[in-house]
């Protein structure tokens, strides 16, 4: 593969990811929504779906990672190339914007309507994660576990080894993976929203600031490094341990 298809199939899969992400969370919070508090359930699979169709549609191209830290745990581990992963990341965090845009376009009835009601940390939920309870040290180990927790079955999934340059090579695994996003969701998420991906939380944070949502509050840039160091720190702990036990 080269690095355009890289680029562009990271690019494709993450907004793809990020369009179905972000879209449960709003149709499951935003008022005039049919979906309007269905619950952290239908989050959790929709977030999996999402997972599931980016990685189908990015894998003819790039292997359909979609997740920064999964491409670094997959360097670490030896099946990236270390010059393949600013294309990788360049896609994801480009996608992740262009998902979250769409997703915003595709709510804009119920955003401006939600904008004249005091709803404001609930928009900027739709787009990225927060805390339940403000602890940092709690917060971060709490990404570092789900992440790792994400990159181990990954990378076992995958086929292990040295020969797998992606996740989405094979549909089983696909499958599987998207399944395992819902478990981690449903088993993990509760303390953080489980952003587990660097992408998914920090270029939906940048559309959200930068979109003209009325009333949209802000965008709590404190936070704003946790989920991107606690993932890329999970899977390069998953993926060390993977190389070490496999």
């Amino acid at each position: 593969m080269t690095n355009g298809d890289i680029f562009v199939g990271e690019l494709i899969g993450t907004a793809i990811l990020i369009l179905f992400g972000a879209g449960v969370c709003a149709a499951v919070t935003l008022n005039k929504s049919k979906a309007q508090g269905a619950g952290w359930i239908v989050i959790a699979f929709g977030w999996g779906f999402g997972v599931l169709a980016g990685a189908y549609t990015a894998a003819p191209l790039s292997g359909g990672q979609i997740n920064p830290a999964v491409t670094i745990g997959f360097a670490i581990e030896g099946s990236t190339k270390w010059g393949d992963v600013p294309f990788y990341i360049l896609g994801q965090f480009a996608g992740a914007i262009i998902g979250a845009v769409l997703c915003w376009l595709l709510y804009l009835g119920q955003f401006n309507l939600n904008a004249e009601e005091d709803t404001a940390i609930e928009m900027l939920g739709i787009f990225s994660t927060r805390p339940e309870i403000n602890n940092p040290v709690q917060n971060l180990i709490t990404e570092v576990i789900g992440t790792a927790a994400l990159m181990l079955p990954i990378l076992a999934l995958a086929g292990g080894g040295k020969h797998v340059a992606g996740i989405g090579d094979a549909g089983l695994p696909v499958l599987l993976i998207s399944f395992l996003v819902v478990g981690i969701g449903l088993s993990l998420g509760g303390p953080t929203g489980y952003a587990i991906n660097p992408a998914r939380d920090l270029g939906p944070r940048l559309a959200h600031a930068l979109l003209p949502i009325p009333n949209k509050g802000t965008s709590e840039w404190s936070y704003s490094w946790i989920p991107v160091v606690g993932p890329i720190a999970g899977a390069a702990i998953g993926a060390l341990i993977y190389n070490a036990a496999f």
